[in-house]
């Protein structure tokens, strides 16, 4: 994921996405409405409530807690320690009820009347609203020197971004929206958020699994939390195709591959989350879960696809099954393991144990048709099934040669009978397990899937079951697992969205900054002198005088190299090309202009600068700046525990650096005047 570049405010293209600095403002893309009746609305706004009261409820046992240990009297101690076993069964029924919700997968599904297994979706983490007005408006006025209340546009119309964020809907434009608003705040970051302190406001997120919030100054976690729900809004985008159909197979593939690229993604750009469903573990999990789901759609898709009569393809759907079982039996591990199956719901553990001993039973089923309903090769065949036979099996089965096997009828059928044998034996496994949850026992939809998959294998086993069969069915070995379309982790593409930067009239970001300060901005009257103004301008958005001539007019108004220029006779020229500046200067008569400068903190020293940016320079350009994941850095926060946050790398062109260039010897693309 290539992060926002910052442009001219004509909104220039580059590396895909653009950057309206212009005038132009404001989100078009809005959210649900949040008082639709739906059942995925009535799922989040159930969501919400638990969520409060688990905080009401954590807080009071925090009080309480701390009462029981301060205080000596013992019959207080009593009737706190009453009170807290009240607090802790209620938190107990609450997290119950959540996990009920997060365990209704069906609301997620498709209407279709085909019969599939359904998936796993994640319900979207829940925040609380935020109120920045006062915050960023006094930021404004300390940090940029503006006038705080003319920026209240702005900054309601993030705060309006924000709140349609939290309630996306189930489509690409519910996707755009978490884009946009992620993207926002990359600019919120640099416009706000100064490496040295924090801005002072709480970003608050409820846990999706367990309904425990977590707090944090760092806009890493809010950034973190968006990128949570993108995925989560994937998981559900995947859960509503229609699987019966090629193309509700593709897209439920491709949602599922993004859904486990954002989660993978969350891992490897942060850490020490404070909230479990964004620890290392739970995300770990939360890919491998993905990836399962793509795999099982994976094998829909070859059911699809393939000859159901021909015996290579229905060994390659038998492969394909183990496949699935293998994938899901690896989640089953992750979310076994004591980091994670505390707060993972029991329904989730159970779906994937099922799903794994109903696939295994698949693959065993198929290699029995294989070999039952599919007559023996001819000798033109034989090669080839051969060759794919060799390589079918984890251990080869006991009995004749591979090719007597294949070429005698009787002999297939005992192998057949075998796979059967052990298909039954999972199919029953699988349907204990499954009765083994409330929740599931609920699902019509999955016992109806179990329940045939086990009638469609008995009944198979009968018709080929002979009275005269006096030998004992062998162990059948199990089924090598291989896929013919290995799923890929999709990380997200946010350089799709076109995104404007709400606060673009604060200036430039590589110099109009949270990271850089300025002393006050002066205001010089100069008159032109015989040899013109006597200083070398370079550069754009904002022009930089690159030298002054000592003694000349420029000198004596005051102005010093390295200073830049922000207005011409109360034009604003923060955005101003240096053409359009040198257009000022030239207009002006024998009055003289005004000139409004700003000179960067640490920027004294132009000799350290210039050789600076003599490396950098390279031609005229517009400003670029800012490349996140260049490498990570630490953002100050005042929580326990912090986030890993990507840090800013710019980069500048040689028409807005420093001038390496003395004035006496003026470059290409600086000017003296």
């Amino acid at each position: 994921m290539m992060p926002p570049e910052e442009e001219s405010p004509d909104g220039d293209r580059d590396g895909g996405l653009v950057l309206l600095h212009g005038p132009k403002s404001g989100s078009t893309r809005k959210g649900c409405d949040p008082f639709a009746q739906t059942q995925r609305s009535k799922l989040q706004h159930r969501r919400a409530r638990i969520n409060q009261q688990i905080n009401k409820e954590m807080r009071m046992r925090a009080g309480a807690e701390n009462l029981f240990r301060a205080t000596s009297n013992h019959k207080v101690k009593e009737t706190v320690a009453l009170e807290l076993s009240y607090v802790n069964s209620n938190l107990q029924l609450l997290k119950e009820e959540l996990e009920e919700l997060n365990s209704s997968m069906d609301v997620y599904q498709n209407d279709s009347e085909s019969i599939s297994v359904p998936m796993i979706p994640l319900g979207l983490k829940e925040t609380k609203e935020l109120d920045l007005l006062v915050p960023l408006k006094d930021f404004i006025s300390e940090h940029y020197g503006e006038e705080g209340v003319l920026f209240e546009k702005e900054i309601k119309e993030f705060m309006d971004l924000r709140q349609a964020m939290r309630t996306p809907s189930r489509n690409e434009a519910g996707l755009e929206l978490l884009m946009e608003y992620y993207n926002q705040l990359y600019f919120l970051d640099s416009r706000f958020f100064p490496p040295t302190k924090t801005l002072g406001v709480f970003f608050h997120w409820y846990d999706s699994l367990t309904g425990v919030p977590s707090h944090q100054r760092a806009l890493a976690f809010e950034k973190g939390s968006v990128l949570f729900n993108l995925g989560a809004l994937h998981t559900q985008i995947g859960a509503r195709q229609d699987r019966a159909s090629l193309p509700g197979l593709n897209q439920a593939i491709d949602a599922f591959q993004k859904a486990a690229g954002a989660f993978n993604y969350l891992k490897e750009n942060f850490s020490n989350a404070p909230s479990l469903d964004m620890s290392a573990a739970s995300l770990t999990m939360l890919v491998r879960l993905m990836v399962a789901q793509v795999q099982e759609c994976v094998f829909e898709k070859m059911t699809l696809l393939r000859a159901q009569n021909d015996f290579l393809a229905r060994l390659q759907l038998a492969q394909e099954a183990a496949r699935v079982e293998d994938v899901y039996s690896l989640v089953h591990q992750t979310m076994s393991q004591p980091h994670v199956k505390d707060y993972v719901p029991f329904s989730w553990t159970t779906m994937v144990q099922v799903k794994s001993e109903h696939f295994k039973a698949l693959s065993h089923y198929f290699a029995a048709i294989a070999l039952c309903d599919c007559p023996a090769p001819s000798d033109a065949e034989l090669l080839e099934q051969e060759k794919a036979f060799l390589q079918f099996h984890v251990t080869m089965p006991e009995g004749p040669s591979l090719r007597v096997l294949l070429q005698d009828p009787e002999e297939r059928r005992k192998l057949g009978k075998a796979h059967l044998k052990k298909a039954i034996m999972k199919h029953e496994e699988a349907m204990r397990i499954h009765g083994l949850c409330k929740i599931l026992r609920k699902m019509d939809i999955l016992q109806e899937v179990l329940s045939f998959a086990h009638k469609r294998s008995l009944s198979k086993y009968s018709e080929i079951d002979h009275e005269e069969d006096f030998f004992e069915t062998g162990e059948a070995p199990d089924i090598h697992p291989k896929t013919h379309q290995k799923p890929e982790i999709k990380s997200p593409n946010f350089s799709q969205v076109k995104v404007t930067d709400l606060f673009h009239r604060l200036g430039p970001l590589s110099v109009f900054s949270a990271k850089n300060k300025w002393y006050p901005a002066r205001r010089v009257h100069l008159m032109r002198g015989e040899n013109g103004f006597g200083f070398t301008l370079r550069g754009d958005s904002p022009v930089l005088i690159a030298g002054v001539i000592p003694g000349g007019c420029a000198a004596e108004a005051g102005l010093k190299e390295g200073d830049y220029i922000i207005s011409v006779n109360g034009k604003d020229c923060k955005w101003s090309k240096h053409a359009e500046v040198v257009q000022l200067l030239k207009s002006t008569g024998k009055e003289g202009v005004d000139i409004g400068v700003i000179t960067l903190q640490g920027s004294e020293c132009p000799k350290a600068v210039d050789r600076k940016a003599a490396v950098m320079s390279s031609g005229s350009g517009m400003l670029k700046s800012n490349k996140e994941n260049s490498r990570k850095s630490l953002m100050n926060s005042k929580s326990a525990s912090t986030l890993l946050v990507w840090s800013k790398k710019s980069k500048r062109s040689k028409k807005s650096t420093y001038s390496g260039v003395p004035f006496t010897a003026v470059g290409d693309n600086e000017a003296m005047y």
